[in-house]
């Protein structure tokens, strides 16, 4: 059992949809082991996409992720970074297969609902980012 990382992004937020984006977490097998609303500030948002800087999305992604609450997420459960990424579907929901969360959910290539950690290195400095490891319930 390991954990990995997850957002609710704002356009599921605003949308209301993140029960259904729970169910299918959970319905993967994934616990949610700790999960928090938050409205992200700038500098909080710059921090977490620092590795995306120098891109040049890089001020839509801050000013989207700032634009209304968010939901972060520890998941725990087996090969919990590949079962959550399996879940999540393609970045692009054009590309996505059917039943996942960005096929079902996603707005567009930005607006996709969800980010969740690419490795277990980075799961674990995403979840330390955010959460204290007594808000973890497991």
């Amino acid at each position: 059992m390991n954990r990995t990382f997850s957002i609710i992004k704002p356009d599921a937020t605003k949308r209301n949809i993140t029960g259904a984006i729970n169910k299918l977490i959970e319905d993967s097998n994934l616990k949610i082991v700790a999960q928090k609303r938050i409205q992200l500030s700038r500098d909080k948002a710059e921090g977490f996409y620092s590795v995306h800087k120098d891109k040049p999305f890089f001020n839509d992604l801050i000013e989207y992720m700032t634009s209304g609450a968010v939901i972060i997420q520890v998941l725990k459960g087996n090969n919990a970074v590949d079962q959550y990424r399996k879940i999540m579907g393609a970045t692009n929901p054009d590309n996505a297969e059917a039943g996942t969360i960005r096929k079902e959910f996603a707005l567009n290539i930005q607006e996709n609902s969800v980010h969740g950690s690419d490795s277990e290195k980075n799961a674990e400095i995403e979840i330390r980012y955010f959460f204290d490891e007594s808000e973890i319930i497991d």
